[in-house]
């Protein structure tokens, strides 16, 4: 998050190494699904040191900039960008839908409250923002328009 949102920033550098861009990994899954997720991501093929985040929320925005919050589980976890393909496998076989993995670059992530992206095309919102707890999407001064300006829109 920018304290000097009037002063204009350099992009954060990536981290690059041979497994290409080291990223957050965000997964968002209800309740009954965090052991059976967390199973399946200690059977992956590199280590996996996540964080759970128990208050997390989704907030999905309307159209028309209404939001809704939903609260969620949230499991958070450094990447690299070669090893998408194996979390998105293991996600699909605990049948949670491709929209609940969300990625960063890890420098970005660190300096963010949030992850905003489109939502899927069935979905009635045309943005989801990620939060790590509710009392991050209060404290969030980018919340709203500034973040939702940041964020694709939906295809």
């Amino acid at each position: 998050m920018d304290p000097r949102p009037d002063v204009p920033t350099q992009p954060a550098p990536a981290l690059m190494g041979e497994q290409g861009e080291l990223l957050t990994v965000w997964i968002t899954v209800e309740p009954r699904k965090l052991e059976a997720l967390l199973e399946a991501l200690a059977q992956l093929d590199f280590p996996v040191n996540a964080q759970i985040y128990h208050r997390a929320c989704l907030v999905g925005v309307r159209a028309d900039g209404s939001e809704e919050e939903h609260p969620t589980l949230l499991v958070e976890f450094p990447a690299w960008s070669r090893r998408l393909p194996e979390i998105h496998r293991a996600v699909e076989k605990l049948n949670l839908p491709p929209h609940a993995v969300s990625t960063m670059p890890l420098l970005v992530a660190m300096r963010q409250r949030a992850i905003a992206s489109p939502a899927p095309a069935d979905s009635p919102y045309r943005m989801i923002i990620r939060y790590r707890s509710r009392e991050d999407r209060r404290q969030d001064p980018q919340a709203g328009p500034t973040l939702l300006s940041r964020a694709p829109d939906k295809a």
